[in-house]
Protein backbone atom coordinates (compact mmCIF):
# COMPACT_ATOMS: atom_id res chain seq x y z
CA UNK A 1 0.00 0.00 0.00
CA UNK A 2 1.22 3.58 -0.65
CA UNK A 3 2.69 5.58 2.23
CA UNK A 4 0.00 7.99 3.47
CA UNK A 5 2.58 10.78 3.83
CA UNK A 6 4.11 10.50 0.36
CA UNK A 7 2.37 10.48 -3.03
CA UNK A 8 2.23 6.96 -4.36
CA UNK A 9 0.02 4.52 -6.27
CA UNK A 10 -0.17 0.73 -6.31
CA UNK A 11 -2.31 -1.32 -8.70
CA UNK A 12 -3.65 -4.87 -8.53
CA UNK A 13 -5.47 -7.21 -10.92
CA UNK A 14 -7.82 -9.48 -8.95
CA UNK A 15 -10.40 -12.13 -9.86
CA UNK A 16 -13.31 -13.18 -7.63
CA UNK A 17 -15.80 -16.04 -8.13
CA UNK A 18 -19.51 -15.26 -8.33
CA UNK A 19 -21.15 -14.44 -4.99
CA UNK A 20 -17.85 -13.63 -3.30
CA UNK A 21 -18.40 -11.48 -0.21
CA UNK A 22 -15.53 -9.25 0.89
CA UNK A 23 -16.24 -8.55 4.55
CA UNK A 24 -16.38 -4.99 5.96
CA UNK A 25 -12.96 -3.37 5.97
CA UNK A 26 -11.19 -0.07 5.32
CA UNK A 27 -7.84 1.10 3.94
CA UNK A 28 -5.35 3.77 4.89
CA UNK A 29 -5.14 4.65 1.19
CA UNK A 30 -7.85 5.80 -1.19
CA UNK A 31 -9.11 2.99 -3.41
CA UNK A 32 -10.32 3.09 -7.00
CA UNK A 33 -12.22 -0.03 -8.15
CA UNK A 34 -13.11 -0.95 -11.72
CA UNK A 35 -14.44 -4.26 -13.07
CA UNK A 36 -13.67 -5.39 -16.59
CA UNK A 37 -16.29 -8.13 -16.11
CA UNK A 38 -19.03 -8.76 -13.57
CA UNK A 39 -21.05 -6.44 -11.34
CA UNK A 40 -20.26 -5.46 -7.76
CA UNK A 41 -22.44 -4.16 -4.94
CA UNK A 42 -20.66 -2.07 -2.33
CA UNK A 43 -22.23 -1.05 0.97
CA UNK A 44 -21.30 1.32 3.74
CA UNK A 45 -23.21 1.91 6.96
CA UNK A 46 -25.89 3.98 5.25
CA UNK A 47 -25.56 3.55 1.48
CA UNK A 48 -25.59 0.80 -1.13
CA UNK A 49 -23.83 1.29 -4.47
CA UNK A 50 -23.98 -0.73 -7.68
CA UNK A 51 -20.86 -0.84 -9.83
CA UNK A 52 -21.44 -2.24 -13.34
CA UNK A 53 -18.73 -2.76 -15.92
CA UNK A 54 -17.65 0.54 -17.43
CA UNK A 55 -17.70 2.60 -14.23
CA UNK A 56 -15.27 3.07 -11.36
CA UNK A 57 -15.94 3.37 -7.65
CA UNK A 58 -13.93 5.88 -5.65
CA UNK A 59 -13.58 4.93 -1.97
CA UNK A 60 -11.87 7.55 0.23
CA UNK A 61 -9.31 6.41 2.78
CA UNK A 62 -10.68 5.09 6.09
CA UNK A 63 -14.16 4.41 4.63
CA UNK A 64 -15.44 1.08 5.94
CA UNK A 65 -17.12 -0.87 3.15
CA UNK A 66 -18.26 -4.34 2.10
CA UNK A 67 -18.26 -5.74 -1.44
CA UNK A 68 -20.46 -8.45 -2.96
CA UNK A 69 -19.70 -9.86 -6.41
CA UNK A 70 -22.55 -10.71 -8.74
CA UNK A 71 -21.13 -13.04 -11.32
CA UNK A 72 -17.44 -13.70 -11.70
CA UNK A 73 -15.65 -10.37 -11.29
CA UNK A 74 -12.35 -9.34 -12.81
CA UNK A 75 -11.38 -6.33 -10.72
CA UNK A 76 -8.76 -3.77 -11.60
CA UNK A 77 -8.00 -1.60 -8.60
CA UNK A 78 -5.56 1.09 -7.53
CA UNK A 79 -4.63 2.35 -4.07
CA UNK A 80 -3.64 6.02 -3.93
CA UNK A 81 -1.89 7.77 -1.10
CA UNK A 82 -3.93 10.42 0.76
CA UNK A 83 -0.90 12.66 0.21
CA UNK A 84 -2.25 13.40 -3.27
CA UNK A 85 -4.19 16.69 -3.29
CA UNK A 86 -7.56 17.60 -4.81
CA UNK A 87 -9.07 14.13 -4.87
CA UNK A 88 -12.74 13.39 -4.05
CA UNK A 89 -13.61 13.38 -0.36
CA UNK A 90 -16.85 11.37 -0.73
CA UNK A 91 -17.54 7.88 -2.00
CA UNK A 92 -18.86 8.05 -5.58
CA UNK A 93 -19.24 6.21 -8.86
CA UNK A 94 -17.22 7.79 -11.65
CA UNK A 95 -17.78 7.66 -15.39
CA UNK A 96 -14.80 6.04 -17.08
CA UNK A 97 -13.46 7.38 -20.36
CA UNK A 98 -11.50 5.04 -22.66
CA UNK A 99 -8.28 6.75 -21.52
CA UNK A 100 -9.25 6.41 -17.84
CA UNK A 101 -9.93 2.69 -18.32
CA UNK A 102 -6.76 1.89 -20.23
CA UNK A 103 -4.51 3.73 -17.78
CA UNK A 104 -6.09 2.08 -14.74
CA UNK A 105 -5.94 -1.38 -16.32
CA UNK A 106 -2.31 -0.86 -17.35
CA UNK A 107 -1.32 0.22 -13.83
CA UNK A 108 -3.27 -2.63 -12.22
CA UNK A 109 -1.80 -5.26 -14.51
CA UNK A 110 1.77 -4.08 -14.03
CA UNK A 111 3.07 -1.17 -16.05
CA UNK A 112 6.78 -0.96 -16.72
CA UNK A 113 8.66 0.90 -14.00
CA UNK A 114 9.38 3.88 -16.22
CA UNK A 115 5.72 4.29 -17.13
CA UNK A 116 4.23 4.16 -13.64
CA UNK A 117 4.87 7.82 -12.82
CA UNK A 118 3.45 9.29 -16.05
CA UNK A 119 0.47 6.91 -16.00
CA UNK A 120 -0.27 7.84 -12.40
CA UNK A 121 -0.40 11.52 -13.36
CA UNK A 122 -2.86 10.75 -16.16
CA UNK A 123 -5.00 8.66 -13.81
CA UNK A 124 -5.12 11.47 -11.27
CA UNK A 125 -6.24 13.88 -13.98
CA UNK A 126 -8.98 11.48 -15.12
CA UNK A 127 -10.26 11.00 -11.57
CA UNK A 128 -10.48 14.75 -11.00
CA UNK A 129 -12.25 15.35 -14.31
CA UNK A 130 -14.63 12.40 -14.27
CA UNK A 131 -18.38 12.85 -14.06
CA UNK A 132 -20.18 11.23 -11.14
CA UNK A 133 -23.17 8.91 -11.44
CA UNK A 134 -25.98 8.49 -8.89
CA UNK A 135 -25.86 4.69 -8.72
CA UNK A 136 -26.73 4.40 -5.04
CA UNK A 137 -29.52 3.57 -2.67
CA UNK A 138 -29.98 4.65 0.96
CA UNK A 139 -29.78 2.10 3.78
CA UNK A 140 -32.21 3.49 6.38
CA UNK A 141 -31.34 3.27 10.07
CA UNK A 142 -34.99 3.02 11.13
CA UNK A 143 -35.83 -0.71 11.24
CA UNK A 144 -39.30 -0.38 9.73
CA UNK A 145 -38.14 1.83 6.89
CA UNK A 146 -35.24 -0.58 6.36
CA UNK A 147 -37.79 -3.39 5.91
CA UNK A 148 -39.53 -1.32 3.24
CA UNK A 149 -36.27 -0.49 1.46
CA UNK A 150 -35.09 -4.11 1.53
CA UNK A 151 -38.42 -5.27 0.11
CA UNK A 152 -38.20 -2.75 -2.71
CA UNK A 153 -34.77 -4.16 -3.63
CA UNK A 154 -35.87 -7.80 -3.34
CA UNK A 155 -39.20 -7.33 -5.10
CA UNK A 156 -38.86 -4.25 -7.32
CA UNK A 157 -41.85 -5.38 -9.41
CA UNK A 158 -44.20 -5.10 -6.41
CA UNK A 159 -47.09 -2.66 -6.87
CA UNK A 160 -47.73 -2.14 -3.14
CA UNK A 161 -48.75 1.44 -2.46
CA UNK A 162 -47.79 3.81 0.33
CA UNK A 163 -51.18 3.02 1.88
CA UNK A 164 -50.38 -0.71 1.83
CA UNK A 165 -47.01 -0.10 3.44
CA UNK A 166 -48.47 2.16 6.13
CA UNK A 167 -50.86 -0.61 7.18
CA UNK A 168 -48.14 -3.26 7.11
CA UNK A 169 -45.58 -1.25 9.09
CA UNK A 170 -47.99 0.30 11.59
CA UNK A 171 -47.76 3.93 10.48
CA UNK A 172 -50.37 6.42 9.49
CA UNK A 173 -49.90 7.31 5.85
CA UNK A 174 -48.79 10.83 6.74
CA UNK A 175 -46.25 9.65 9.31
CA UNK A 176 -44.83 7.06 6.92
CA UNK A 177 -44.39 9.69 4.23
CA UNK A 178 -42.48 11.86 6.71
CA UNK A 179 -40.34 9.00 8.00
CA UNK A 180 -39.33 7.83 4.53
CA UNK A 181 -38.31 11.38 3.64
CA UNK A 182 -36.31 11.72 6.88
CA UNK A 183 -34.54 8.38 6.48
CA UNK A 184 -33.81 8.46 2.74
CA UNK A 185 -34.11 12.06 1.57
CA UNK A 186 -36.70 10.85 -0.95
CA UNK A 187 -40.43 10.41 -1.29
CA UNK A 188 -41.77 6.85 -1.48
CA UNK A 189 -42.28 7.24 -5.22
CA UNK A 190 -38.72 8.52 -5.71
CA UNK A 191 -37.25 5.72 -3.60
CA UNK A 192 -39.14 3.07 -5.55
CA UNK A 193 -38.12 4.61 -8.88
CA UNK A 194 -34.47 4.85 -7.84
CA UNK A 195 -34.50 1.25 -6.59
CA UNK A 196 -36.10 -0.08 -9.76
CA UNK A 197 -33.61 1.72 -11.97
CA UNK A 198 -30.61 0.54 -9.92
CA UNK A 199 -31.81 -3.08 -10.05
CA UNK A 200 -32.47 -2.69 -13.79
CA UNK A 201 -28.88 -1.52 -14.30
CA UNK A 202 -27.67 -4.84 -12.94
CA UNK A 203 -30.02 -6.67 -15.33
CA UNK A 204 -28.79 -4.62 -18.28
CA UNK A 205 -25.22 -5.45 -17.28
CA UNK A 206 -26.18 -9.13 -17.39
CA UNK A 207 -27.29 -8.70 -21.00
CA UNK A 208 -31.07 -8.38 -20.60
CA UNK A 209 -32.95 -6.31 -23.14
CA UNK A 210 -34.40 -2.94 -22.18
CA UNK A 211 -37.93 -4.31 -22.43
CA UNK A 212 -37.26 -7.36 -20.25
CA UNK A 213 -35.40 -5.31 -17.64
CA UNK A 214 -38.23 -2.78 -17.56
CA UNK A 215 -40.91 -5.42 -17.00
CA UNK A 216 -38.83 -7.36 -14.48
CA UNK A 217 -38.51 -4.37 -12.17
CA UNK A 218 -42.16 -3.35 -12.32
CA UNK A 219 -42.54 -0.77 -15.08
CA UNK A 220 -45.71 -1.24 -17.11
CA UNK A 221 -44.16 -0.06 -20.38
CA UNK A 222 -40.64 0.38 -21.78
CA UNK A 223 -41.39 4.08 -22.34
CA UNK A 224 -42.16 4.59 -18.64
CA UNK A 225 -38.90 2.80 -17.81
CA UNK A 226 -36.88 4.94 -20.21
CA UNK A 227 -38.34 8.12 -18.70
CA UNK A 228 -37.54 6.99 -15.14
CA UNK A 229 -34.08 5.81 -16.18
CA UNK A 230 -33.26 9.21 -17.68
CA UNK A 231 -34.52 10.96 -14.54
CA UNK A 232 -32.13 8.91 -12.36
CA UNK A 233 -29.05 8.58 -14.58
CA UNK A 234 -29.39 11.36 -17.15
CA UNK A 235 -29.10 8.76 -19.92
CA UNK A 236 -31.35 6.35 -21.78
CA UNK A 237 -30.97 2.66 -20.90
CA UNK A 238 -29.35 1.96 -24.27
CA UNK A 239 -26.98 4.89 -23.86
CA UNK A 240 -26.02 3.70 -20.38
CA UNK A 241 -25.61 0.09 -21.50
CA UNK A 242 -23.31 1.14 -24.33
CA UNK A 243 -20.72 2.01 -21.68
CA UNK A 244 -21.01 -1.42 -20.05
Amino acid sequence: MPNSRQPGLTGFALTYPSRTLIEPHSHEAHQLIHAISGTMWMSTKDQLWVLPVGRALWIPAQTEHEIRCNGAVKMRTAYLSPAYADLPVHLQVLSVSPLFREVLVRLAEGAEQGLQGPLALVLLHEIRQADTEALLLPLPADKRIAILATSLRSNPESQKTIVDWAKELGFSERNLIRRIRKETGMTFRELRRQTRVIIAIEKLAEGQSVTNAALDVGFETPSAFISAFKSVTGQTPKGFASGI
